[in-house]
């Protein structure tokens, strides 16, 4: 259960797998086994009558603490390989799967790129990712409102991550809910479309409280708007000083340099991470290979 809005997981589907009520994993041929938790859901609801504030605060705390386990599993293994993760946050139809789509295609032969899709139903996303050559896993998060870090470890097993590549997770669309869930991403990248009013950042401040970057999304139809630029930027830093911002268009192509400027500065950070990673294991082995051969 998520407790901001008491959704249940269903039954959560990874390309053919699901998990079902009990948490037991249960492959597509029907096979099952447990991952021994309760799929990191509490059975209570947010709502519940009888349910004390102090209680609710618990079982939020226990869902974030056991999330939060698998999320820095997660942060490890790609870490230990370079892989720069992204975690695409946003509102339904701010662009983000257009948005990635077109990214995909400006990085083919710089980057390998691998994606994560999540909706509540349906693989269409996904299928639109792999039209692009990009290998693409969905997870279908059925009742659920939101991505969590066991669902994206489950869904990496599943993808072949070649070392120093690239992972969009793009997330259901939802602007309250994915604020709370750590994946084990590098960074939080909130998608915001002109379309969608500038007063977003100060109704759903979580979220772009917990991004490092807001793509404002679709300028191209700026012309025909009357949303103010300057003031959505100003509101996202007014809950969030640090956060930075760029201006897109998957359509025009306004912006996308930029873009893929910032993502080229985080895969090579990736990168510098899993070399120095690697060398300090050689030299933990060069230290433990002279231990033993001074006894």
């Amino acid at each position: 259960m998520c407790t901001t809005c008491g959704c249940g997981p269903d039954e959560v589907k990874v390309d053919g797998d699901h998990h079902d009520h009990h948490g037991e994993h249960v492959h597509a041929d029907g096979t099952r086994h447990s991952h021994g938790h309760a799929h990191a859901y509490a059975p209570a609801h947010s709502h519940a009558p009888g349910t004390s504030p102090k209680r609710m605060v618990q079982i939020e705390q226990d869902i974030l603490s056991k999330n939060n386990a698998y999320a820095a599993k997660n942060r490890e293994r790609l870490a230990e390989r370079g892989i720069f993760t992204l975690n695409l946050v946003s509102s339904p139809g701010s662009g983000k799967t257009t948005l990635l789509c077109k990214t995909i295609e400006l990085l083919k032969g710089k980057h390998a790129v691998a994606v994560i899709e999540g909706d509540q139903q349906t693989d269409q996303d996904a299928a639109r990712i792999r039209a692009t050559g990009a290998p693409a896993i969905q997870i279908n998060t059925g009742k659920g409102c939101h991505l969590d870090a066991h669902m994206v470890g489950h869904a990496m097993e599943k993808l072949d991550l070649p070392e120093d590549s690239l992972l969009m997770v793009e997330n259901v669309g939802n602007l309250v809910c994915p604020a709370a869930f750590d994946l084990g991403e590098a960074h939080k990248v909130v998608i915001l479309s002109v379309t969608e009013g500038e007063d977003k950042p100060i109704k759903y401040p979580d979220m772009f409280r917990a991004a490092d970057l807001m793509l404002l999304n679709k300028c191209d139809l700026l012309p025909y708007l009357s949303f103010k630029v300057d003031t959505a930027i100003e509101f996202a830093r007014r809950v969030n000083p640090g956060i930075e911002v760029i201006q897109v268009s998957a359509t025009s192509g306004q912006g996308m340099d930029q873009w893929l400027a910032w993502l080229e500065q985080g895969a090579t950070a990736a990168r510098a991470g899993r070399v120095e990673t690697v060398d300090t294991l050689k030299r933990r082995v060069a230290e433990l290979e002279r231990q033993l051969a001074a006894r």
